[in-house]
């Protein structure tokens, strides 16, 4: 074999490296549980285990990477400074241990990149600049800036110290819980998948390794089933809103993960619901992608040990707010009535009462008599309440119209 075949076929990274990886940044990087769920396990028929990476100083996996390959620079690169581009997650762990470290950083996000991480990425230290809606365009202005001042550029996931750092999440995991069959893993450029794939598949040849993309951007499926890429869209997971995978974590994929399944937009918003509700625990869309795949497909994980990866828990309090008041109307325990009834004295007060006895608990109220197709002499009024679940508001719909009160139930789309 000539010496390029062999470098070709040559791994990007080994096991040994991860395990270097793991004894470099021991002590700066929180080992974090990995802690069985009795609750999810009862729910999706698998025994599923958590690793809580939202614990992370950070809230992210993205540390391990990122203190890898600072350590590894030289004097010279450490003086020079960093940069980096990211949507958030690899911008904190790169500000935080460059920080620690007396390295000079800077951090160019995408102008779409929620507030809250823009804002502890500056209370980190580091310089942000903001640039295009992508991270293809925020990629061109680092390279750009690297290039203008000598600055090291710091992949997000497309870099093997990178990949090694992540990997230790595996060794981890591995440890904590070794009766684990599956792991599941959220993907953006691939780094995460790559680095676990690269430790848990040297260390457990058995188990079965699968990311998980959101369906708007599922670039690693797509490239590894042979598809054209196409991808874009607003998603709520966009930490792993990722257009293009790296070379090297694909190689890595396509040799070691066993398949990239695809976690919906609302199953994504029902995973973090679950997360708080039964865990506890925050995450934001990226980190709970593991679980979404796991809830809308329980039979390929039935009665198997599944590790899910909770990589990240940095989600804005608005949208976080909004995703739970979204749970509850999908849930049936937050509803909009509308109750029909002609315009006269007494029956906003009567449909109070019915709604009142029957338990219902009246969140908001209001008339509408302009933007409607029902007589002059008619009114709606538009009832939001709260109940216990759904068979809670038939029981509603039911006292009503005993009533003599005609109402509908308007069903979120």
């Amino acid at each position: 074999m000539s010496s390029q075949a062999a470098a070709a076929s040559r791994p990007a990274i080994t096991l040994a490296d991860v395990r270097t990886a793991a004894e470099r940044i021991r002590g700066a990087v929180a080992e974090t549980p990995c802690l069985q769920s009795y609750t999810l396990s009862k729910l999706t028929g698998a025994r599923v285990w958590l690793k809580f990476e939202n614990h992370q100083f950070t809230a992210s996996f993205k540390e391990r990477g990122a203190l890898n390959k600072l350590l590894q620079l030289t004097e010279a690169e450490r003086a020079r400074g960093v940069i980096a581009m990211s949507a958030g997650n690899h911008a904190q762990g790169v500000a935080y241990h460059a920080s620690r470290l007396g390295i000079p950083a800077t951090i160019v996000m995408p102008t779409i990149t929620p507030f809250v991480k823009i804002r502890h990425v500056r209370a980190l230290g580091a310089r942000v600049v903001l640039e295009g809606e992508t991270l293809v365009e925020a990629a061109t202005k680092a390279h750009a800036l690297a290039a203008e001042h000598g600055y090291v550029f710091v992949h997000p996931y497309d870099d093997d110290a990178i990949m090694a750092g992540q990997g230790t999440l595996a060794l981890e995991m591995l440890e904590q819980a070794p009766a684990l069959d599956d792991l599941i893993v959220p993907v953006g450029g691939g780094g995460l998948i790559a680095g676990m794939a690269t430790a848990a598949k040297a260390l457990k040849p058995s188990l079965r390794i699968y990311g998980v993309e959101s369906e708007l951007y599922t670039a690693m499926y797509q490239e590894m089933h042979g598809l054209p890429v196409s991808v874009g869209g607003v998603s709520i997971a966009e930490g792993i809103s990722v257009r293009d995978v790296g070379r090297s974590t694909i190689e890595v994929a396509r040799r070691l993960v066993d398949d990239v399944l695809i976690a919906r937009e609302a199953d994504i918003e029902r995973a973090i619901v679950a997360l708080v509700e039964i865990e506890k625990t925050v995450c934001e869309g990226a980190g709970a992608a593991g679980l979404a795949a796991l809830m809308a497909d329980p039979q390929r994980f039935a009665g198997r040990n599944v590790g899910i990866v909770l990589s990240g828990g940095n989600i804005d309090t608005r949208l976080l707010a909004s995703v739970l008041m979204r749970g509850l109307v999908r849930d049936g325990r937050l509803a909009r009535i509308i109750v029909m009834t002609d315009d006269a004295p007494g029956r906003l007060a009567k449909a109070s009462g019915v709604i009142g006895a029957a338990g219902v608990n009246i969140v908001e109220v209001a008339h509408q008599r302009l933007f409607t197709l029902a007589s002059a002499k008619s009114t709606e009024i538009e009832f939001v309440v709260e109940a216990r679940d759904r068979d809670h508001l038939d029981e509603l719909l039911a006292a009503l119209a005993a009533a003599g009160l005609a109402a509908k139930l308007e069903e979120p789309d």
